[in-house]
C-alpha cells in the first residue's frame, strides 16, 4: 500500500493547508458488510485562528461512516488538521465545514465533524481478562489490552475492547481467545474491529451484536470504530483512555 506520509520521515516544519495533505485507505472488507457501523475520530490538538487573529485550541470529533469505500489515512490527518495553526476563520463552524468537505471529497461520503466539548462516559461494564465463564446476554463486557499492529510501521497499537448482546451468551475463553490471536497481527483499527466483529457473526453466530474498539490515541488522535447489527449504536463516543 502507497502512502504519501505513513512508514515515512517527515520534516518539523508545519505545512501550508491543502486538501491534498490528505491520503485514503480502501476499506479492505467493504463488499462483505451487510451490518452498520462508524468510525469515531477524534482530535485533541486541533487549533487555528479566530476573527481577531487570536488561536483557538479545541478537540473535535470526525464521524466517518463505515459503508465509506475508503477512509482517511491517520498522519495525513493529522498533518492536515496542523496545517490549520495559522488559518482564519470568522467562526468555528466555517473552519468545521471546511474539514468536512474535504474529509467527504476524499472518501467520497458524508463526513460529520463538530466541536467535542463533553464525551460520554464509558459504559458500566465486567472486566472478562482472566475469567473463563459463559457472560450472561444483555452484557456489557470489557477486554483490555488488546494489541495489534500497523501494517505499514509495525509498531504497536493498543486498545479495550467492548462487546454487547441481548440475544448471546457469551464464552469469555473462546472470545479472549480471539481477541489475542491479533498481537502479532498486522492491521488497521477499523480492519480489526470488522474482522473480530466478522467472526462473532459468522463462527459464533451471534445475532443481535455491537462491538466497539476504544484505541489508545496516537499524535493526539485516537480511531475508535463501532460496528453493530442494528442501525441504532448502543455504544457512544465516550472517553477511556487519559480521562
Amino acid at each position: 500500500m502507497k502512502t504519501k506520509y505513513l512508514g515515512k520521515k517527515t520534516g518539523s516544519q508545519t505545512l501550508d493547508y491543502s486538501p491534498d495533505l490528505l491520503d485514503s485507505v480502501h476499506r479492505s472488507q467493504n463488499k462483505k458488510f451487510h451490518f452498520f457501523g462508524v468510525d469515531y475520530w477524534n482530535a485533541y490538538e486541533f487549533s487555528f485562528l479566530n476573527s481577531s487573529n487570536q488561536p483557538v485550541l479545541e478537540s473535535i470529533e470526525i464521524k466517518i461512516p463505515l459503508d465509506s469505500s475508503h477512509t482517511v489515512e491517520s498522519k495525513s490527518l493529522k498533518i492536515y488538521l496542523a496545517s490549520f495553526y495559522k488559518r482564519k476563520f470568522k467562526n468555528s463552524i466555517n473552519a468545521y465545514k471546511l474539514i468536512e468537505r474535504d474529509l467527504s471529497h476524499l472518501i467520497n461520503s458524508k463526513v460529520v465533524v463538530r466541536k467535542k466539548i463533553k464525551y460520554d462516559i464509558p459504559p458500566k461494564s465486567i472486566l472478562i481478562n482472566g475469567l473463563n465463564k459463559t457472560i450472561k446476554k444483555n452484557t456489557v463486557i470489557r477486554y483490555e489490552g488488546f494489541r495489534s499492529i500497523c501494517p505499514v510501521t509495525s509498531q504497536p497499537d493498543w486498545a479495550n475492547i467492548y462487546l454487547h448482546s441481548t440475544t448471546n451468551l457469551v464464552d469469555s475463553k473462546k472470545f479472549i481467545k480471539v481477541l489475542k490471536s491479533f498481537r502479532e497481527r498486522g492491521d488497521f483499527h477499523e480492519a480489526c474491529i470488522d474482522s473480530i466483529f466478522l467472526t462473532l457473526i459468522n463462527d459464533f453466530k451471534f445475532i443481535d451484536l455491537t462491538l466497539c474498539g476504544r484505541f489508545l490515541r496516537r499524535g493526539g488522535i485516537d480511531i475508535n470504530p463501532v460496528r453493530s447489527t442494528k442501525k441504532k449504536f448502543f455504544f457512544k463516543n465516550f472517553r477511556d483512555f487519559n480521562q
